[in-house]
């Protein structure tokens, strides 16, 4: 295997990801979605989850690392990160989907700015939107129209989410040094570097919250 530990590890933080996301919002369609037409909406967004898992899986196999050994240490901090962010409605389902799970695959994103080409590659197409972003944001507009003293309330959910996000990142980071130095641009002060990744970070949070009309 040529590829550095940190290409591993973030293709097996991403594909546990994708996994896990796959299972939640799965799960999401099934208890908390208000109709038939959601129900499905949401699944076939869940089928994109899975089919990002298996491009990451492929991918860590012909890299010569095991699947299962690239994802493991990557479980805890996830399953928290979702077990602390569990929605307790269908508009903080999808406010998870859209908010939650967008700064999460921004962090991503920022580290495979920094890969070989065909990896970057591999890393845009499993990030790629799917229509997740069109569909929570005309559900959850919805849904503010129907009530909009829910604004507060899902605006403190997505703050929380963000938080909860952040916090796991920040843990996997400090665990795994080689996915860390992915992050980090080659600069003199590497504090001021992550300050301005976890400003990007921020940047892109709020213009989801402002499409979502929070």
């Amino acid at each position: 295997m040529n590829e550095s530990p940190g290409v591993v590890d973030l293709l097996g933080v991403l594909a546990y990801a994708e996994l896990s996301a796959f299972a939640r919002m799965t799960e999401d369609a099934a208890v908390l979605a208000p109709s038939l037409a959601d129900q499905a909406a949401l699944s076939e967004l869940a089928v994109a989850e899975y089919a990002h898992f298996r491009l990451l899986r492929d991918r860590l196999s012909e890299l010569g690392a095991d699947p299962e050994q690239a994802m493991s240490p990557f479980a805890p901090a996830l399953d928290a990160w979702h077990t602390q962010t569990k929605p307790g409605d269908w508009l903080q389902a999808l406010v998870k989907a859209y908010v939650g799970v967008g700064i999460a695959l921004d962090f991503y994103r920022e580290a495979a700015g920094h890969l070989d080409p065909s990896i970057g590659k591999l890393v845009d197409e499993v990030l790629a939107d799917e229509g997740r972003s069109e569909f929570a944001v005309d559900r959850v507009r919805a849904g503010l129209r129907a009530d909009p003293t829910a604004a507060g309330r899902l605006a403190l959910w997505a703050r929380r989410l963000v938080g909860e996000a952040l916090s796991q990142s920040q843990q996997v980071a400090a665990a795994r040094p080689e996915l860390a130095r992915l992050l980090i641009e080659a600069a003199p002060d590497d504090q001021a570097e992550i300050s301005r990744l976890f400003a990007r970070l921020t940047e892109a949070h709020n213009k989801r919250m402002a499409a979502l009309g929070l």
